[in-house]
Protein backbone atom coordinates (compact mmCIF):
# COMPACT_ATOMS: atom_id res chain seq x y z
CA UNK A 1 0.00 0.00 0.00
CA UNK A 2 1.47 3.34 -1.06
CA UNK A 3 0.99 6.17 1.42
CA UNK A 4 3.73 8.76 1.58
CA UNK A 5 3.30 11.86 3.72
CA UNK A 6 -0.09 12.04 5.46
CA UNK A 7 0.37 15.74 6.09
CA UNK A 8 1.11 16.38 2.43
CA UNK A 9 -1.94 14.36 1.36
CA UNK A 10 -4.21 16.61 3.44
CA UNK A 11 -3.00 19.73 1.66
CA UNK A 12 -5.72 21.33 -0.50
CA UNK A 13 -8.14 18.47 0.24
CA UNK A 14 -11.86 18.78 0.98
CA UNK A 15 -13.08 16.43 3.71
CA UNK A 16 -16.69 15.87 4.74
CA UNK A 17 -16.88 14.97 8.44
CA UNK A 18 -20.22 13.41 9.36
CA UNK A 19 -21.17 13.53 13.04
CA UNK A 20 -18.86 16.45 13.70
CA UNK A 21 -19.92 17.11 17.32
CA UNK A 22 -18.89 13.64 18.46
CA UNK A 23 -15.90 12.94 20.70
CA UNK A 24 -13.66 11.41 18.02
CA UNK A 25 -14.83 13.83 15.33
CA UNK A 26 -13.71 16.86 17.34
CA UNK A 27 -10.26 15.36 17.82
CA UNK A 28 -10.14 14.53 14.11
CA UNK A 29 -11.02 18.11 13.11
CA UNK A 30 -8.54 19.64 15.58
CA UNK A 31 -5.76 17.34 14.39
CA UNK A 32 -6.16 18.24 10.72
CA UNK A 33 -6.36 21.98 11.39
CA UNK A 34 -3.25 21.81 13.57
CA UNK A 35 -1.01 19.59 11.42
CA UNK A 36 -2.15 20.84 8.01
CA UNK A 37 -3.47 24.43 8.05
CA UNK A 38 -3.38 24.28 4.24
CA UNK A 39 -6.23 21.80 4.07
CA UNK A 40 -8.71 23.39 1.69
CA UNK A 41 -11.98 22.81 3.54
CA UNK A 42 -13.48 20.67 6.28
CA UNK A 43 -17.22 20.36 5.75
CA UNK A 44 -18.86 19.55 9.08
CA UNK A 45 -22.26 17.87 8.91
CA UNK A 46 -24.17 18.90 12.04
CA UNK A 47 -27.68 17.91 12.95
CA UNK A 48 -29.45 21.24 12.70
CA UNK A 49 -32.47 22.79 11.00
CA UNK A 50 -30.54 25.64 9.37
CA UNK A 51 -27.10 27.23 8.94
CA UNK A 52 -27.60 29.57 11.90
CA UNK A 53 -28.28 26.79 14.39
CA UNK A 54 -25.48 24.68 12.85
CA UNK A 55 -23.03 27.57 13.30
CA UNK A 56 -24.15 27.94 16.89
CA UNK A 57 -23.46 24.24 17.49
CA UNK A 58 -20.03 24.61 15.85
CA UNK A 59 -18.99 27.30 18.32
CA UNK A 60 -20.72 25.95 21.45
CA UNK A 61 -20.05 22.24 21.05
CA UNK A 62 -16.77 22.17 19.12
CA UNK A 63 -14.60 25.29 19.02
CA UNK A 64 -15.25 26.37 22.63
CA UNK A 65 -13.92 23.08 23.98
CA UNK A 66 -10.58 23.02 25.80
CA UNK A 67 -9.48 20.56 23.10
CA UNK A 68 -8.80 23.52 20.77
CA UNK A 69 -6.58 25.35 23.28
CA UNK A 70 -3.30 24.44 21.57
CA UNK A 71 -4.62 25.33 18.11
CA UNK A 72 -5.80 28.71 19.42
CA UNK A 73 -2.35 29.33 20.91
CA UNK A 74 -0.66 28.38 17.64
CA UNK A 75 -2.90 30.50 15.42
CA UNK A 76 -3.26 33.41 17.84
CA UNK A 77 -5.45 36.41 17.01
CA UNK A 78 -6.29 35.02 13.57
CA UNK A 79 -8.09 31.97 15.01
CA UNK A 80 -11.62 33.17 14.18
CA UNK A 81 -10.78 34.08 10.58
CA UNK A 82 -8.78 30.84 10.20
CA UNK A 83 -11.64 28.57 11.24
CA UNK A 84 -14.12 30.63 9.22
CA UNK A 85 -12.01 29.98 6.14
CA UNK A 86 -11.35 26.29 6.79
CA UNK A 87 -14.61 25.08 8.34
CA UNK A 88 -17.94 25.01 6.54
CA UNK A 89 -21.01 23.94 8.51
CA UNK A 90 -23.48 21.68 6.74
CA UNK A 91 -26.87 21.49 8.48
CA UNK A 92 -28.35 18.05 7.91
CA UNK A 93 -29.36 14.71 9.38
CA UNK A 94 -28.12 11.30 8.21
CA UNK A 95 -31.28 9.56 9.41
CA UNK A 96 -32.99 11.14 6.36
CA UNK A 97 -32.53 10.55 2.65
CA UNK A 98 -29.94 12.81 1.00
CA UNK A 99 -28.73 13.64 4.53
CA UNK A 100 -31.66 16.09 4.78
CA UNK A 101 -29.63 18.81 3.03
CA UNK A 102 -32.01 21.69 2.33
CA UNK A 103 -29.45 23.94 0.63
CA UNK A 104 -29.25 22.67 -2.96
CA UNK A 105 -26.27 24.90 -3.80
CA UNK A 106 -24.28 23.54 -0.86
CA UNK A 107 -25.30 19.99 -1.74
CA UNK A 108 -23.98 20.44 -5.27
CA UNK A 109 -20.77 21.95 -3.91
CA UNK A 110 -20.24 18.84 -1.83
CA UNK A 111 -20.94 16.59 -4.82
CA UNK A 112 -18.33 18.49 -6.84
CA UNK A 113 -15.62 19.14 -4.24
CA UNK A 114 -15.41 16.42 -1.59
CA UNK A 115 -12.30 14.20 -1.75
CA UNK A 116 -12.86 12.18 1.42
CA UNK A 117 -15.86 11.34 3.62
CA UNK A 118 -15.38 10.22 7.22
CA UNK A 119 -18.56 8.94 8.85
CA UNK A 120 -18.31 9.30 12.63
CA UNK A 121 -22.02 9.81 13.24
CA UNK A 122 -23.63 7.46 15.75
CA UNK A 123 -25.63 7.25 18.90
CA UNK A 124 -23.46 5.31 21.36
CA UNK A 125 -25.99 4.80 24.16
CA UNK A 126 -26.16 1.07 24.90
CA UNK A 127 -29.90 1.28 25.58
CA UNK A 128 -30.87 3.94 23.03
CA UNK A 129 -34.41 4.06 21.66
CA UNK A 130 -34.55 1.49 18.88
CA UNK A 131 -36.11 3.89 16.38
CA UNK A 132 -33.36 6.46 17.00
CA UNK A 133 -30.48 3.95 16.90
CA UNK A 134 -31.83 2.27 13.78
CA UNK A 135 -32.21 5.65 12.06
CA UNK A 136 -28.64 6.78 12.83
CA UNK A 137 -26.48 3.68 13.18
CA UNK A 138 -28.11 1.55 10.50
CA UNK A 139 -30.10 3.47 7.92
CA UNK A 140 -27.86 6.50 8.41
CA UNK A 141 -25.11 4.40 6.82
CA UNK A 142 -27.37 3.67 3.84
CA UNK A 143 -27.99 7.40 3.36
CA UNK A 144 -24.27 8.22 3.62
CA UNK A 145 -23.46 5.59 0.98
CA UNK A 146 -26.13 6.97 -1.35
CA UNK A 147 -24.79 10.49 -0.90
CA UNK A 148 -21.18 9.37 -1.45
CA UNK A 149 -22.05 7.84 -4.83
CA UNK A 150 -22.85 11.36 -6.11
CA UNK A 151 -19.45 12.80 -5.09
CA UNK A 152 -17.50 12.85 -8.34
CA UNK A 153 -14.04 13.45 -6.79
CA UNK A 154 -14.45 11.05 -3.87
CA UNK A 155 -11.34 8.95 -3.23
CA UNK A 156 -12.41 7.07 -0.11
CA UNK A 157 -15.21 6.76 2.45
CA UNK A 158 -14.11 5.81 5.96
CA UNK A 159 -16.92 4.37 8.07
CA UNK A 160 -16.13 4.29 11.80
CA UNK A 161 -17.87 1.38 13.50
CA UNK A 162 -17.04 -0.52 16.70
CA UNK A 163 -15.08 -3.72 17.32
CA UNK A 164 -18.01 -5.06 19.35
CA UNK A 165 -20.21 -5.65 16.31
CA UNK A 166 -18.99 -9.22 16.83
CA UNK A 167 -21.56 -9.71 19.61
CA UNK A 168 -20.51 -11.80 22.58
CA UNK A 169 -18.52 -14.51 20.81
CA UNK A 170 -15.01 -15.08 22.13
CA UNK A 171 -11.68 -16.26 20.78
CA UNK A 172 -9.69 -14.52 18.10
CA UNK A 173 -11.92 -12.07 16.24
CA UNK A 174 -10.57 -11.46 12.76
CA UNK A 175 -10.71 -8.30 10.68
CA UNK A 176 -12.51 -10.13 7.89
CA UNK A 177 -15.52 -8.49 6.22
CA UNK A 178 -18.83 -10.20 6.97
CA UNK A 179 -20.30 -12.62 4.47
CA UNK A 180 -23.32 -11.53 2.43
CA UNK A 181 -26.58 -12.40 4.14
CA UNK A 182 -24.90 -13.64 7.32
CA UNK A 183 -24.87 -11.50 10.43
CA UNK A 184 -21.51 -10.55 11.92
CA UNK A 185 -21.84 -12.89 14.91
CA UNK A 186 -22.78 -15.88 12.78
CA UNK A 187 -26.55 -15.70 13.29
CA UNK A 188 -28.62 -15.98 10.12
CA UNK A 189 -32.13 -14.80 9.36
CA UNK A 190 -31.75 -11.13 10.22
CA UNK A 191 -33.73 -8.89 7.87
CA UNK A 192 -32.85 -5.21 8.28
CA UNK A 193 -35.90 -3.93 6.39
CA UNK A 194 -38.08 -6.10 8.62
CA UNK A 195 -36.55 -4.42 11.68
CA UNK A 196 -37.62 -1.04 10.30
CA UNK A 197 -41.13 -2.37 9.73
CA UNK A 198 -41.30 -3.72 13.31
CA UNK A 199 -40.34 -0.28 14.67
CA UNK A 200 -42.90 1.55 12.55
CA UNK A 201 -45.63 -0.92 13.52
CA UNK A 202 -44.81 -0.58 17.22
CA UNK A 203 -44.79 3.24 17.06
CA UNK A 204 -48.14 3.26 15.27
CA UNK A 205 -49.64 0.98 17.89
CA UNK A 206 -48.33 3.12 20.73
CA UNK A 207 -49.84 6.23 19.14
CA UNK A 208 -53.20 4.47 18.71
CA UNK A 209 -53.03 3.57 22.40
CA UNK A 210 -52.44 7.26 23.28
CA UNK A 211 -49.12 6.41 24.96
CA UNK A 212 -47.25 9.30 26.55
CA UNK A 213 -43.85 10.36 25.22
CA UNK A 214 -42.21 8.76 28.24
CA UNK A 215 -44.08 5.49 27.63
CA UNK A 216 -43.04 5.55 23.96
CA UNK A 217 -39.42 6.17 24.96
CA UNK A 218 -39.41 3.22 27.38
CA UNK A 219 -41.15 0.95 24.86
CA UNK A 220 -38.62 1.83 22.14
CA UNK A 221 -35.69 1.19 24.50
CA UNK A 222 -37.14 -2.17 25.54
CA UNK A 223 -37.78 -3.12 21.91
CA UNK A 224 -34.17 -2.38 20.96
CA UNK A 225 -32.75 -4.59 23.72
CA UNK A 226 -35.25 -7.34 22.90
CA UNK A 227 -34.40 -7.39 19.18
CA UNK A 228 -30.67 -7.21 19.88
CA UNK A 229 -30.80 -10.11 22.34
CA UNK A 230 -32.93 -12.17 19.97
CA UNK A 231 -30.18 -12.10 17.35
CA UNK A 232 -27.26 -12.48 19.76
CA UNK A 233 -26.11 -8.95 20.49
CA UNK A 234 -26.00 -7.61 24.08
CA UNK A 235 -27.39 -4.13 23.44
CA UNK A 236 -29.06 -1.84 20.92
CA UNK A 237 -25.88 0.09 20.13
CA UNK A 238 -23.74 -2.77 18.83
CA UNK A 239 -26.74 -4.42 17.15
CA UNK A 240 -27.58 -1.36 15.08
CA UNK A 241 -23.90 -0.70 14.31
CA UNK A 242 -23.56 -4.28 13.07
CA UNK A 243 -26.54 -3.83 10.77
CA UNK A 244 -24.93 -0.62 9.50
CA UNK A 245 -21.84 -2.63 8.51
CA UNK A 246 -24.03 -5.18 6.75
CA UNK A 247 -25.51 -2.39 4.64
CA UNK A 248 -22.01 -1.29 3.67
CA UNK A 249 -21.39 -4.79 2.36
CA UNK A 250 -24.57 -4.97 0.32
CA UNK A 251 -24.84 -1.37 -0.93
CA UNK A 252 -21.31 -0.04 -1.47
CA UNK A 253 -21.04 -1.27 -5.09
CA UNK A 254 -17.84 0.25 -6.53
CA UNK A 255 -17.27 2.80 -3.74
CA UNK A 256 -13.88 2.66 -2.05
CA UNK A 257 -15.10 2.05 1.52
CA UNK A 258 -13.02 1.25 4.60
CA UNK A 259 -14.49 0.18 7.95
CA UNK A 260 -12.52 1.08 11.06
CA UNK A 261 -13.48 -0.65 14.30
CA UNK A 262 -12.14 0.90 17.51
CA UNK A 263 -12.49 -0.93 20.82
CA UNK A 264 -13.21 1.02 24.05
CA UNK A 265 -12.07 4.60 23.36
CA UNK A 266 -10.48 6.50 26.24
CA UNK A 267 -8.86 9.92 26.79
CA UNK A 268 -6.07 11.22 24.56
CA UNK A 269 -2.64 9.68 25.04
CA UNK A 270 -0.58 12.62 23.81
CA UNK A 271 -2.28 15.05 21.38
CA UNK A 272 -3.24 17.79 21.38
CA UNK A 273 -2.38 17.19 25.06
CA UNK A 274 -2.69 14.12 27.32
CA UNK A 275 -5.93 13.26 29.11
CA UNK A 276 -8.61 15.16 27.20
CA UNK A 277 -11.96 13.41 27.44
CA UNK A 278 -15.56 14.45 27.08
CA UNK A 279 -18.49 13.01 28.98
CA UNK A 280 -18.71 9.69 30.81
CA UNK A 281 -17.58 7.13 28.25
CA UNK A 282 -18.09 3.35 28.66
CA UNK A 283 -15.54 2.08 31.22
CA UNK A 284 -15.28 5.59 32.70
CA UNK A 285 -18.72 5.11 34.26
CA UNK A 286 -17.10 2.65 36.65
CA UNK A 287 -14.17 4.95 37.37
CA UNK A 288 -16.42 7.93 38.10
CA UNK A 289 -18.71 5.88 40.36
CA UNK A 290 -15.70 4.46 42.20
CA UNK A 291 -13.94 7.81 42.66
CA UNK A 292 -17.15 9.30 44.08
CA UNK A 293 -17.44 6.47 46.59
CA UNK A 294 -20.53 4.97 44.98
CA UNK A 295 -18.99 1.71 43.81
CA UNK A 296 -17.86 -0.74 46.47
CA UNK A 297 -18.53 -4.02 44.68
CA UNK A 298 -18.75 -5.08 41.09
CA UNK A 299 -19.06 -8.03 38.78
CA UNK A 300 -16.07 -8.99 36.64
CA UNK A 301 -13.43 -11.58 35.86
CA UNK A 302 -10.23 -9.85 36.97
CA UNK A 303 -8.11 -11.96 34.63
CA UNK A 304 -10.04 -10.87 31.55
CA UNK A 305 -8.58 -8.31 29.16
CA UNK A 306 -10.48 -5.09 28.65
CA UNK A 307 -9.55 -3.62 25.32
CA UNK A 308 -8.99 0.13 25.49
CA UNK A 309 -7.36 2.54 23.06
CA UNK A 310 -6.69 6.29 23.49
CA UNK A 311 -8.78 8.55 21.27
CA UNK A 312 -5.86 10.26 19.52
CA UNK A 313 -4.57 6.87 18.39
CA UNK A 314 -7.95 6.10 16.85
CA UNK A 315 -7.92 9.44 15.01
CA UNK A 316 -4.38 8.80 13.75
CA UNK A 317 -5.48 5.38 12.49
CA UNK A 318 -8.42 7.00 10.68
CA UNK A 319 -6.02 9.39 8.97
CA UNK A 320 -3.63 6.59 8.00
CA UNK A 321 -6.47 4.42 6.65
CA UNK A 322 -7.90 7.39 4.81
CA UNK A 323 -4.64 8.24 3.06
CA UNK A 324 -3.64 4.63 2.41
CA UNK A 325 -6.91 3.75 0.71
CA UNK A 326 -7.35 7.08 -1.07
CA UNK A 327 -4.05 6.32 -2.82
CA UNK A 328 -5.33 2.86 -3.74
CA UNK A 329 -7.00 3.06 -7.15
CA UNK A 330 -8.96 -0.18 -6.75
CA UNK A 331 -12.22 0.04 -4.83
CA UNK A 332 -12.07 -2.33 -1.86
CA UNK A 333 -13.54 -3.02 1.53
CA UNK A 334 -11.16 -3.55 4.40
CA UNK A 335 -11.67 -3.90 8.15
CA UNK A 336 -9.24 -2.41 10.66
CA UNK A 337 -9.41 -3.21 14.36
CA UNK A 338 -7.91 -0.41 16.44
CA UNK A 339 -7.42 -1.72 19.95
CA UNK A 340 -4.87 -3.15 22.37
CA UNK A 341 -5.94 -6.68 23.34
CA UNK A 342 -3.61 -8.35 20.81
CA UNK A 343 -0.56 -6.07 20.95
CA UNK A 344 -0.54 -4.75 24.54
CA UNK A 345 -3.28 -6.20 26.77
CA UNK A 346 -4.39 -4.67 30.07
CA UNK A 347 -6.65 -6.54 32.52
CA UNK A 348 -9.42 -5.67 34.95
CA UNK A 349 -7.15 -6.49 37.89
CA UNK A 350 -4.82 -3.75 36.64
CA UNK A 351 -7.71 -1.28 36.47
CA UNK A 352 -8.80 -2.12 40.02
CA UNK A 353 -5.24 -1.71 41.33
CA UNK A 354 -4.61 1.56 39.49
CA UNK A 355 -7.95 3.01 40.62
CA UNK A 356 -7.37 2.15 44.29
CA UNK A 357 -3.85 3.63 44.27
CA UNK A 358 -4.85 6.79 42.44
CA UNK A 359 -8.00 7.71 44.38
CA UNK A 360 -6.37 6.76 47.71
CA UNK A 361 -3.49 9.15 47.01
CA UNK A 362 -5.64 11.84 45.38
CA UNK A 363 -9.18 11.45 46.73
CA UNK A 364 -12.09 13.34 45.24
CA UNK A 365 -14.02 15.71 47.47
CA UNK A 366 -17.65 15.48 48.48
CA UNK A 367 -20.06 18.43 48.43
CA UNK A 368 -18.76 19.63 51.80
CA UNK A 369 -15.16 19.54 50.57
CA UNK A 370 -14.20 16.42 52.52
CA UNK A 371 -12.01 13.72 50.93
CA UNK A 372 -13.95 10.67 49.74
CA UNK A 373 -12.35 7.52 51.11
CA UNK A 374 -12.24 4.56 48.71
CA UNK A 375 -11.45 0.94 49.38
CA UNK A 376 -10.57 -1.92 47.09
CA UNK A 377 -13.68 -2.86 45.15
CA UNK A 378 -15.01 -6.27 46.05
CA UNK A 379 -15.18 -8.15 42.78
CA UNK A 380 -17.73 -10.94 42.30
CA UNK A 381 -17.02 -13.41 39.53
CA UNK A 382 -20.53 -14.62 38.62
CA UNK A 383 -24.05 -13.25 38.41
CA UNK A 384 -25.19 -15.69 41.10
CA UNK A 385 -22.55 -14.48 43.56
CA UNK A 386 -23.33 -10.85 42.69
CA UNK A 387 -27.07 -11.25 43.31
CA UNK A 388 -26.43 -13.13 46.57
CA UNK A 389 -24.02 -10.44 47.80
CA UNK A 390 -26.38 -7.63 46.83
CA UNK A 391 -29.28 -9.31 48.63
CA UNK A 392 -27.42 -10.01 51.88
CA UNK A 393 -25.26 -6.89 52.02
CA UNK A 394 -27.74 -4.26 50.86
CA UNK A 395 -31.30 -5.36 50.10
CA UNK A 396 -32.08 -6.96 53.48
CA UNK A 397 -30.68 -3.99 55.48
CA UNK A 398 -32.45 -1.61 53.09
CA UNK A 399 -35.76 -3.35 53.74
CA UNK A 400 -35.17 -3.02 57.48
CA UNK A 401 -34.28 0.65 57.09
CA UNK A 402 -37.47 1.19 55.09
CA UNK A 403 -39.54 -0.14 58.02
CA UNK A 404 -37.61 1.94 60.58
CA UNK A 405 -37.88 5.03 58.38
CA UNK A 406 -41.66 4.67 58.22
CA UNK A 407 -41.90 4.13 61.99
CA UNK A 408 -39.84 7.24 62.71
CA UNK A 409 -41.81 9.55 60.41
CA UNK A 410 -39.25 9.32 57.57
CA UNK A 411 -36.42 10.54 59.80
CA UNK A 412 -33.95 8.31 57.92
CA UNK A 413 -35.29 9.27 54.50
CA UNK A 414 -31.97 10.79 53.34
CA UNK A 415 -29.98 7.69 54.31
CA UNK A 416 -32.58 5.40 52.75
CA UNK A 417 -32.57 7.29 49.44
CA UNK A 418 -28.75 7.42 49.37
CA UNK A 419 -28.38 3.65 49.83
CA UNK A 420 -31.18 2.97 47.36
CA UNK A 421 -29.50 5.24 44.81
CA UNK A 422 -26.15 3.45 45.22
CA UNK A 423 -27.83 0.07 44.69
CA UNK A 424 -29.57 1.38 41.57
CA UNK A 425 -26.27 2.68 40.16
CA UNK A 426 -24.51 -0.65 40.68
CA UNK A 427 -27.40 -2.66 39.19
CA UNK A 428 -27.58 -0.41 36.14
CA UNK A 429 -23.82 -0.53 35.53
CA UNK A 430 -23.83 -4.31 35.85
CA UNK A 431 -26.71 -4.64 33.42
CA UNK A 432 -25.03 -2.44 30.81
CA UNK A 433 -21.48 -3.73 31.10
CA UNK A 434 -21.84 -7.40 32.10
CA UNK A 435 -21.21 -8.66 28.52
CA UNK A 436 -17.91 -6.79 28.39
CA UNK A 437 -16.75 -7.58 31.91
CA UNK A 438 -16.71 -11.27 30.94
CA UNK A 439 -15.81 -10.76 27.28
CA UNK A 440 -13.39 -13.47 26.12
CA UNK A 441 -12.62 -12.18 22.64
CA UNK A 442 -9.28 -10.84 21.45
CA UNK A 443 -9.33 -8.55 18.43
CA UNK A 444 -6.89 -9.54 15.72
CA UNK A 445 -5.18 -6.45 14.32
CA UNK A 446 -3.09 -7.84 11.47
CA UNK A 447 -4.52 -5.37 8.94
CA UNK A 448 -3.77 -2.47 11.27
CA UNK A 449 -0.23 -3.76 11.81
CA UNK A 450 0.28 -4.01 8.05
CA UNK A 451 -1.01 -0.46 7.70
CA UNK A 452 1.50 0.73 10.29
CA UNK A 453 4.39 -1.00 8.50
CA UNK A 454 3.27 0.38 5.13
CA UNK A 455 3.02 3.87 6.59
CA UNK A 456 6.54 3.69 8.05
CA UNK A 457 8.05 2.28 4.87
CA UNK A 458 6.42 4.84 2.59
CA UNK A 459 7.50 7.90 4.53
CA UNK A 460 4.44 8.69 6.67
CA UNK A 461 5.22 10.77 9.76
CA UNK A 462 4.53 8.09 12.39
CA UNK A 463 5.82 10.26 15.22
CA UNK A 464 2.88 12.53 14.40
CA UNK A 465 0.36 9.86 13.40
CA UNK A 466 1.20 7.17 15.99
CA UNK A 467 -1.39 4.45 16.56
CA UNK A 468 0.60 1.42 17.75
CA UNK A 469 -0.63 0.50 21.28
CA UNK A 470 2.72 -1.18 22.06
CA UNK A 471 4.12 2.24 22.97
CA UNK A 472 1.68 2.63 25.88
CA UNK A 473 2.79 2.02 29.47
CA UNK A 474 -0.64 1.31 30.94
CA UNK A 475 0.29 2.11 34.53
CA UNK A 476 1.66 5.50 33.51
CA UNK A 477 -1.30 6.13 31.20
CA UNK A 478 -3.99 5.44 33.80
CA UNK A 479 -2.20 6.96 36.80
CA UNK A 480 -0.81 10.08 35.14
CA UNK A 481 -3.06 10.70 32.14
CA UNK A 482 -6.47 9.04 32.11
CA UNK A 483 -7.55 9.32 35.76
CA UNK A 484 -6.40 12.95 36.05
CA UNK A 485 -8.21 13.69 32.76
CA UNK A 486 -11.45 12.18 34.04
CA UNK A 487 -11.18 14.17 37.28
CA UNK A 488 -10.57 17.40 35.35
CA UNK A 489 -13.11 17.04 32.56
CA UNK A 490 -15.78 14.67 33.87
CA UNK A 491 -16.07 15.03 37.67
CA UNK A 492 -18.31 17.99 38.41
Amino acid sequence: MEMGSITEFLKDKNVLVIGATGFLAKIFVEKILRVQPNVNKLYLLLRAKDAESATRRLHNEILEKDLFRLLKENVGAKFSSFVSEKLCVVPGDISHEDLNLKDSILRQELYNQVDVIVNLAATTNFDERYDVALGLNTFGVKHVLSFAKNCIKLKVLVHVSTAYVCGERGGLIAEDPHKMGVSLNGVTGLNILEEKFIVEKKLKQLQLDDATQEEIKIAMKDLGIKRANEYGWPNTYVFTKAMGEMLVGTLKEDLNVVILRPTIVTSTYKEPFPGWVEGVRTIDSLIVAYGKGKLTCFLADLKKVFDVIPADMVVNAILAVMVGHANNNEACEMIYHVGSSMANPVRYENLRDYGFRYFSAKPCLDKEGNPIKVGKVRVLESMASFERYLFIRYLIPLKGLEVVNAAFCRYFQGTYLDINRKISIVKRLVQLYRPYLFFTGVFDNINTQKLHVAAEQSGAEMDLYYFDPKIIDWEDYFMNIHFPGIVKYVFN
